[in-house]
C-alpha cells in the first residue's frame, strides 16, 4: 500500500467530530486567517524560552551527562520556539497581513521587526530580561495591528480581511 493510499484509509475513519482547524498556514491565498491565535502562539513561545532559560541558569555549571544532556534540550527548546516565533512574524503576518495599502503599513511593519529582533536576542542569551522584552514587543505589535494605537484616517479599526 502506497503513503498516499495509507493515509486516505486513516483519513477516512476518523471521525470528523474529532478534527480541528491545522494550525500551520499555507502560502497560498486561501483566505483562512487567525491571527489572535498567531499572537497567542507567540506569547506560549516565549513563555517557553523564558522556562528555558530559568532551566539553562540552574543547569550552568554542573557537569554530570545527564544535567549537560538536559542543557542541551533546554536550548534546542528555546532555539526552536524563538525560530517558531520569527516564522509566525516572517510567513505569516509580513507576507500574507501586513499591506503596503493600511494606513498604519510603516507602525505595523515596526514592530512586527521588534518581535523578531527580539526573538532573535532569546535565541542568543539566556537573560529571561531578552524574554520579557519579547513578550511586550509581541503586546505592542498586537496593539498596533488590532487598530488599539491608530485609527485609520476614518476613525475606525483595521480591515483584517
Amino acid at each position: 500500500m502506497t503513503r498516499f493510499a495509507l493515509a486516505a484509509a486513516v483519513f477516512c475513519f476518523l471521525p470528523f467530530s474529532d478534527m480541528r482547524i491545522a494550525d500551520a498556514h499555507c502560502e497560498v491565498p486561501c483566505g483562512i486567517y487567525a491571527d489572535q491565535q498567531r499572537f497567542e502562539q507567540m506569547l506560549e513561545d516565549t513563555a517557553t524560552m523564558k522556562k528555558a532559560m530559568e532551566e539553562i541558569e540552574k543547569l550552568a555549571g554542573t557537569t554530570d551527562a545527564q544535567s549537560l544532556n538536559q542543557a542541551v534540550r533546554w536550548v534546542n527548546t528555546k532555539e526552536t520556539h524563538a525560530t517558531n516565533t520569527q516564522h509566525i512574524i516572517a510567513q505569516y503576518f509580513m507576507t500574507q497581513r501586513i499591506k503596503t495599502s493600511q494606513s498604519d503599513y510603516v507602525q505595523r511593519l515596526t514592530t512586527a521587526h521588534a518581535v523578531m529582533t527580539a526573538a532573535m536576542k532569546c535565541k542568543q542569551s539566556v537573560d529571561t530580561k531578552n524574554a520579557d522584552a519579547l513578550k511586550a514587543a509581541i503586546i505592542a505589535f498586537h496593539k498596533v495591528y488590532a487598530g488599539e494605537q491608530k485609527a485609520d484616517a476614518k476613525g475606525h479599526g483595521h480591515d483584517h480581511k
